[in-house]
């Protein structure tokens, strides 16, 4: 399955450079040892203005994963701090201790920390991206499908979402179907949790807008994303899906190295804040 290849990948945090290295590392925003992030600074000054901030939730089948992890970190902190951003990758309780809904929770309560403390950092608290692969591009495809998860830990509005590869938007579908025993571990038999963990069941209204990034490698990523699509573009709210042929791993990975699909991703970056956009000005 290409959720547990790529959590195994990411057990390895590999080499960073010492301008890649986090500014603060371990940063607790609860109580449990694995509610913790990386704070990765800019190294270049952005006139003096909060630096806008690149939320990133890593993957590995709601089970596995850690924020250090190369694939998650390299290649986007060598491309977007020296651009001016701040980079946060996020640690949330995982299977068996937390289930999905509350792993969503944990991302909110880390973003809600994360905006109390922006400021502290370089950072400004009103131009938060959420990102997320694999099992982290479902919890913030949630928070984004359902805002008040989010609110109701304490986070604020954030500009939009970008979405690395998830293939669970529709989880009753998932769960309705053949399907690989990863999600029965973190979806269990109950169709109330199943839609209540739902992005698409739980999209109710326009949100701020969301890239779906997916694997055209997998058979059930791009429909997942264009089916979520589907349902938000009549309710107003813009959802982009970009097909990408590269595999799981690889949409994680290859994130921040130059080519057409980083540019892409930094296409839909500048689409959401005159700020950002500047920031990303002429930067290619």
């Amino acid at each position: 399955m290409a959720e547990r290849r790529e959590a195994r990948q990411g057990a390895s945090s590999g080499a960073l450079t010492a301008a890649q290295r986090p500014a603060h590392a371990d940063v607790a925003y609860g109580q449990d040892p694995a509610q913790t992030m990386n704070v990765y600074a800019p190294n270049t000054a952005n006139q003096g203005q909060g630096a806008p901030v690149i939320f990133m939730v890593h993957g590995g089948a709601w089970a596995m994963g850690d924020k250090a992890s190369s694939h998650v970190v390299r290649h986007k902190a060598a491309r977007w701090l020296p651009r001016g951003l701040l980079f946060i990758s996020v640690n949330y309780r995982l299977l068996p201790s937390a289930d999905p809904l509350e792993q969503a929770r944990d991302v909110a309560r880390a973003l809600a920390f994360a905006q109390q403390q922006a400021s502290a950092w370089g950072g400004d608290a009103g131009k938060f991206v959420l990102m997320g692969h694999s099992a982290g591009a479902h919890l913030v495809s949630l928070l984004s499908a359902e805002p008040a998860l989010a609110r109701e830990q304490g986070a604020k509005p954030w500009l939009g979402t970008v979405s690395l590869d998830s293939a669970a938007f529709d989880v009753p579908a998932i769960m309705g179907a053949r399907h690989a025993r990863l999600y029965d571990r973190a979806f269990g038999k109950d169709p109330n949790f199943w839609a209540a963990t739902s992005p698409l069941h739980q999209l109710k209204q326009a949100q701020p807008p969301l890239l779906a990034v997916c694997s055209s490698r997998r058979d059930d990523a791009c429909p997942q994303a264009q089916a979520f699509a589907a349902k938000a573009t009549p309710l107003g709210m813009r959802v982009s899906v970009l097909p990408q042929t590269r595999t799981h791993a690889e949409i994680n990975d290859d994130l921040g190295q130059p080519g057409a699909y980083t540019e892409a991703v930094e296409d839909f970056l500048r689409s959401l804040d005159p700020g950002l956009a500047k920031t990303l000005q002429g930067r290619r």
